[in-house]
Formats: C-alpha cells, sequence, structure tokens
C-alpha cells in the first residue's frame, strides 16, 4: 500500500480547520498528498451534516470518489455527518474503509494504518485543536482561518449544531495566542477568526466579554495584518466591540450577522435572543459609528407558520436597510431540530418561491451598493490570478470575505500586484457580485497598518474545498 494522500472538506471554515489538523498530521508522519487526487492511496472526505443538503452533498462526494480512485485505495469519512448518520454512510457505502467522528480526527492515523475496516466515533461532540496538535494550512499562504471555539450555546429551534458538536468549548487565551503568532511568522496577512459564535467565546468559562479581552491582547502586536470577524449575533455587539473596531483599523469594519428573520413572532418562535427592534438598533448604531462598515447576515424563509404578510415584512427589511451582503436559505426540516415537531411546514414550492423573490430584491440593493464603489480607492489584498481568465487578478476590499463574498477584478497596474500583499486599487466597474478596478500602487507596510480599511473619494461570496 501506497502514502498518497487526497482530501476533501466539506462545509463551513470550521470544517476546514479540522481537515488542516488532518493533514498536517499525515504528512508529519510521512505520507503525501498525491499530484493526481484519482490516483491517490487514501481518500479522506471530511463531511458537513448540518442541513439535508450538506448531508446530500457528502453522500455525492463518497459516491464520486468510489466511482474514480484505484480498486486498491481506501475511503476514510470523518466529521459531523459521521456523528449524527454513521450507520447511513455504512449502509450506503460498506466500501468505506474507515469512520472518524467530529471530535475524533486526531485518530486519522489510526484510520489511514488500520489493515481492517473500523471506526473511531466517541460520545464527544466536536474536537477542539490543542497546542501540541500540528495543523497545516491550506487556504492560500496570506490568509487563514483561526477557530477561538467550538460547539453553541445558542439553541435555536432549527439548528442541530448543539447536538452534533455539543456545548460551547473556548480555547484559552494563551492557545489562540500561540495559533496567532504562529500564522503571523508564516507570512499571513489575515486571520480570520471563527466560531459558531464568536460574541460567546469565553462565556464557557463565565468569563466576561472575552472576546473583547482577546481582541485588544492581539492587537498589542505590531506589524501589517487584518483580523475578521465570523460570525456575531446582534445580541453580543455592543459599545466596546464597536469602540475596539474603530481603534484599530486592523479589525477589519465588516461583520457577519446572523439575523434569520426581521418578524417577532418568528424570531420568538426561532428561539432567537433579539427583537425586530434590538436588529434594526444594532444596524442603526453600527452605522452611526462606523459608516463605512460592512454588514453580512443570513436570512431564512419559509420557517413553520410564516405567513405571507411576515414574508412581507422581511423583504420591506431587505428593501429598507440595504444590507450589504446576503445569504439566504430556505428552512430545512431537520429531524434533530425542536422545529421539527412545529406545525405550518409548507411546501418546497413556496419555500422556493420566496427564496426567488427574496434575492431578487437583495440582488437589486446589491447592484445599487456596489456602484457606489466606482470611482473610489480601496485598500484590497491580492488573492492571485483570476481562475478564469490568465491575464487578471483577483482581491478583496475589506468588504468582502473569501469564499462567500465576491472578489475585486483587477484589470490594470499589474506591476503593483502580486499575490499576498496590499495594493491600492481604484474602482472603474461594478458587476453583480464583484467590482472592477486597476490598481494604482502597492502600499508600504506602514501605510497598510495605519489606513487599511480607507475609503478615499477619487471622483464622482458555502463550499467544498479539495486540497490537491
Amino acid at each position: 500500500m501506497g502514502n498518497t494522500l487526497s482530501f476533501t472538506s466539506l462545509g463551513c471554515s470550521r470544517n476546514l480547520v479540522d481537515t488542516e489538523v488532518m493533514l498536517a498530521l499525515l504528512l508529519k508522519n510521512g505520507y503525501e498528498v498525491s499530484s493526481n487526487p484519482d490516483l491517490a492511496d487514501f481518500h479522506i472526505i471530511n463531511t458537513c451534516g448540518f442541513l439535508e443538503a450538506a448531508r446530500q452533498e457528502a453522500i455525492d462526494t463518497v459516491s464520486r470518489t468510489l466511482k474514480v480512485m484505484k480498486p486498491d485505495a481506501k475511503i476514510i469519512v470523518t466529521g459531523c455527518m459521521v456523528s449524527i448518520q454513521k450507520n447511513k454512510l455504512a449502509e450506503l457505502f460498506p466500501q468505506i474503509h474507515y469512520f472518524l467522528g467530529s471530535a475524533d480526527i486526531d485518530q486519522i492515523l489510526v484510520a489511514v494504518r488500520s489493515l481492517e475496516k473500523g471506526e473511531i466515533v466517541s460520545t464527544a461532540k466536536s474536537f477542539l485543536q490543542n497546542g501540541e496538535v500540528p495543523r497545516l494550512t491550506s487556504t492560500p499562504k496570506h490568509y487563514a482561518y483561526l477557530k477561538i471555539a467550538e460547539g453553541c450555546r445558542k439553541n435555536c429551534a432549527f439548528c442541530i449544531i448543539p447536538k452534533i458538536k455539543g456545548p460551547l468549548r473556548s480555547k484559552s487565551l494563551e492557545q489562540i495566542d500561540r495559533e496567532f503568532h504562529a500564522l503571523i511568522h508564516q507570512g499571513v496577512k489575515e486571520i480570520i477568526l471563527i466560531a459558531q459564535d464568536l460574541g460567546d467565546f469565553g462565556k464557557d468559562r463565565r468569563e466576561d466579554q472575552a472576546l473583547h479581552t482577546l481582541l485588544k491582547h492581539l492587537l498589542k502586536k505590531e506589524g501589517q495584518f487584518w483580523i475578521r470577524l465570523l460570525y456575531l449575533y446582534p445580541d453580543e455587539i455592543d459599545d466596546e466591540l464597536i469602540d475596539i473596531i474603530q481603534s484599530d483599523r486592523r479589525v477589519l469594519p465588516y461583520l457577519d450577522m446572523p439575523i434569520q428573520h426581521i418578524n417577532d413572532r418568528l424570531l420568538k418562535l426561532m428561539f432567537r435572543k433579539t427583537s425586530k427592534e434590538d436588529i434594526l438598533s444594532t444596524i442603526q448604531k453600527l452605522r452611526e459609528k462606523i459608516p463605512h462598515i460592512v454588514i453580512r447576515t443570513s436570512l431564512m424563509v419559509g420557517f413553520p407558520s410564516e405567513t405571507d404578510a411576515e414574508f412581507l415584512e422581511l423583504i420591506d427589511f431587505v428593501e429598507k436597510t440595504k444590507l450589504d451582503n446576503v445569504g439566504v436559505f430556505s428552512y430545512s426540516r431537520e429531524e434533530l431540530s425542536y422545529s421539527h415537531q412545529l406545525e405550518g411546514h409548507m411546501d418546497e414550492s413556496i419555500k422556493q418561491s420566496r427564496w426567488d423573490r427574496l434575492m431578487q430584491v437583495q440582488q437589486k440593493a446589491t447592484r445599487k451598493r456596489f456602484k457606489s464603489y466606482v470611482g473610489k480607492t480601496l485598500t484590497v489584498i491580492v488573492d492571485g490570478v483570476h481562475p478564469e481568465v490568465d491575464h487578471l487578478f483577483i482581491g478583496r476590499f475589506y468588504g468582502q470575505c473569501p469564499e462567500i463574498d465576491g472578489c475585486v477584478i483587477i484589470n490594470g497596474g499589474f506591476e503593483h500586484v502580486k499575490a499576498g500583499t496590499f495594493v491600492e486599487v481604484k474602482i472603474t466597474d461594478s458587476l453583480d457580485y464583484d467590482l472592477v478596478g486597476q490598481a494604482i500602487k502597492n502600499l508600504s507596510e506602514q501605510k497598510v497598518a495605519k489606513d487599511s480599511t480607507h475609503i478615499s473619494q477619487k471622483g464622482g461570496q458555502r463550499r467544498s474545498l479539495q486540497i490537491l
């Protein structure tokens, strides 16, 4: 048996970090990533189990892998879907060599080395990397995710994450500091802090405002970097956090703030902790104190018993609030969720119709918002060559998170452009989700640290990532 690997990571960025841990453990022990994934000796698929669509994606990925892999290759399936539906996967695919639950990914060596089929699916809900476990980032070298907590304490009615991942567990400040320092030392320019809810960080240890303390600690470090925050619920955004974002422009004025709905009855039925008034007040305060802030959110249509009037209230909210980026999801009836037992579940055709209409409203608002950037100059981090057009580059300004938002297409000034660096780009056009512009100059470290989110007036986006 050979020692070459192929990894497929499905689902969210938190899952990707777990995949990177498995990758590092195997490479440290002499395994290699195959130059041709189809010819790999071991295929590791890290699954998502959050929604039915995600579980179907996992099933499709396993099926596709079994069709293309070598006859003597082994397939190992890990992650969230294994934790809740391992028996279904085993029934569908008896060829699977080994199963690892989402809390057991540090046992990947056992799975790969095992001569017999097997499984390690512990009662623990999720894996939280400790300081001794290696990790090899699979993202481009200039940005990386840093998971600061695992699990969730919110218990929203529609969500099964607490049942998959378990209760909130936060890393220590010391461990996060070590990881942050290591990423900066590797040349990472953008560090994306992730958790199911960043605002709950430390609350499992009864620490008050632990996220604020963490950010202040990280900002004591000198140098050129961006810190991006994913995700923050409206009830966790207070005046002190806003002050931290204002005080140091290395904390990007970009918030992914899951809202789900705006109707008070539905918010209460969802077990959300905020009301319509709370949400509107938070958005107003953010825009008053940080006028250039970019707000992304997720909204749900078709929650059980959602009326036409309540849906129209959501439409009105999107039209009037003019959020920068919105992910729209149709309600998925998950058997493990509280909402599964509610009355008023609606046909998929109704949910699809509402999804289509809300997306049209949001796309119209996004196009108008993007046009406002034309003629302005933005600081952009260059991600690399355009994946479809060789003579163009792509990058992102602070309002664009990798993999979920659009990008800035750079179509000129290439003498200033290099992957992983910050450049000043004058925006000349806007598309549905992307901006287009010309690079003006490459920014010095001092300039970026001081002015990384500045917009000066010059005139007038849930993924699978295959590690190959």
